[in-house]
């Protein structure tokens, strides 16, 4: 009798809201549906592959930009990517990445932090050989004028100053108009001034734009797309970054001139060859 009248007294989270749904009319579903798979998937993947196409051979490829010869291990050492917080500022979701502890502070792995590193940079090329927009974003105010000259040399765009909130959300409110929202979002610090989560991340999120992040012993790195686990406050492993990511995305648009060269050539050969035919067309009727 006493389980019955705690059961009515307090109520599940489930029973509560299956009382909810049946007072407004709707019936809880209980079958699950499976995934539909479209029955040509296999025609559909075995015809990408037979496509000539370059930007299939550059998806199919596990590293075609060859991004995994831009940094070794060692580098990531001698640029302090390995020092962490101290012990009693770890968040619960970085543990996967730590190696250990010493002398009270957080050590990174940087054979997994080289791992992640990598998939973001080949992210990163694939993004600029697309022509896609990518935004950099900074909080540290010691690297603003670093993160903007680095998008500038590679032709992107940095923002490195205080965030507004609504900046991707609210666009056309805070644009005045309409405004493309870039393609890719690097995070060379994913906590605000006062240790909280940056509202770029979480907009980012809403609006379905991949992200990169550094993500310290201190951040949570469950909203970020392509994490990188290492240290976010020295000024030498933000020059580190910055460095690697520019020569990535600038392979990336290298490649993309050098493919749209190739296709310009066969268009001039038949132009020329065309031209000829004509020229000797009108030799042969002016003869007549």
């Amino acid at each position: 009798m006493s389980k019955l009248l705690t059961n009515f007294f307090n109520p599940t989270k489930s029973q509560i809201r299956t009382k909810i749904i049946k007072h407004r009319g709707f019936i809880p579903r209980t079958d699950k549906v499976p995934l539909q798979v479209p029955e040509n998937l296999k025609q559909v993947q075995a015809e990408l592959k037979a496509a000539k196409l370059p930007e299939n051979e550059y998806l199919m490829h596990a590293d075609f930009f060859n991004v995994h010869n831009l940094f070794t291990v060692t580098d990531l050492f001698n640029a302090r990517i390995h020092y962490g917080h101290r012990e009693g500022t770890l968040d619960d979701r970085m543990k996967p990445y730590i190696f250990g502890k010493r002398m009270g502070h957080i050590i990174f792995d940087l054979d997994k932090t080289a791992l992640y590193l990598r998939k973001a940079l080949n992210f990163a090329a694939h993004t600029a050989y697309r022509d896609g927009l990518i935004l950099f974003v900074g909080r540290n105010p010691q690297c603003t004028n670093l993160i903007e000259n680095t998008a500038k040399e590679c032709e992107e765009f940095a923002h490195a100053r205080m965030w507004r909130k609504g900046l991707f959300t609210n666009s056309v409110m805070q644009f005045r108009e309409v405004t493309r929202l870039p393609d890719l979002c690097i995070f060379l610090n994913t906590l605000n001034d006062v240790l909280l989560p940056h509202d770029g991340i979480k907009e980012s999120a809403k609006m379905m734009i991949p992200t990169i992040g550094v993500v310290d012993s201190n951040c949570n790195p469950s909203l970020i797309t392509y994490p990188i686990p290492g240290n976010d406050d020295s000024q030498v492993s933000i020059e580190f970054y910055c460095n690697i990511f520019k020569q990535a995305i600038l392979r990336g648009k290298q490649k993309a001139k050098e493919d749209a060269e190739k296709r310009k050539k066969p268009a001039n050969i038949a132009s020329s060859q065309t031209a000829e035919e004509n020229v000797e067309k009108i030799a042969v009727k002016s003869s007549q």
